[in-house]
């Protein structure tokens, strides 16, 4: 037996404050689909590769399969109300929601402070998740914007002063 729970161990993990993402991704039909990710990580400079993770059984797994494209949405420090909507399942996940096409067909949200456009190179098994591999294939910022950060179970923001 562990010498802790898996909450236990929940918390433990929420001390590490991370970035909160938003991933968008289309399915066979061009639906667009999109899901919040705290799991985001860069990997590499040369060649420009990120990681997240998804739980198995994530209905949008078989979107972001080997040469499946994404574009990963980091969002702006008064983006909360965004994180909360994709992060749970629901229909017509972008009525209501600022957003647009890029050129190759991948759905934006407007307002982030950061945006990487990827293809899934790889995909490793970890535990009950799989861990993606994406090489950046495109990537726009604004380095004045504030990013939202998720720690102890909360967002927060960066003091602007540091």
């Amino acid at each position: 037996m562990a010498p802790f729970t898996s909450q236990e161990l929940r918390k433990g993990f929420s001390s590490f404050a991370t970035g909160v993402t938003v991933i968008t991704c289309l399915d066979a039909e061009q639906n667009a689909h999109g899901i919040t990710i705290s799991s985001f990580n860069t990997v590499s400079l040369e060649p420009p590769l990120i990681l997240w993770s998804l739980k198995k059984q994530s209905r949008l797994m078989p979107h972001f399969e080997v040469g499946h494209k994404q574009l990963i949405h980091v969002l702006e420090r008064s983006q909360e109300a965004m994180a909360m909507h994709f992060a749970t399942v629901k229909e017509h996940q972008f009525e209501g929601i600022a957003h647009k096409m890029t050129a190759s067909g991948l759905t934006q949200i407007e307002g982030c402070t950061a945006y990487f456009e990827c293809e899934t190179v790889s995909v490793h098994t970890g535990g009950d998740h799989n861990v993606i591999i994406a090489k950046v294939i495109n990537l726009k910022h604004s380095p004045e914007s504030q990013p939202l950060i998720f720690a102890h179970s909360k967002f927060v923001g960066i003091d602007s002063s540091l």
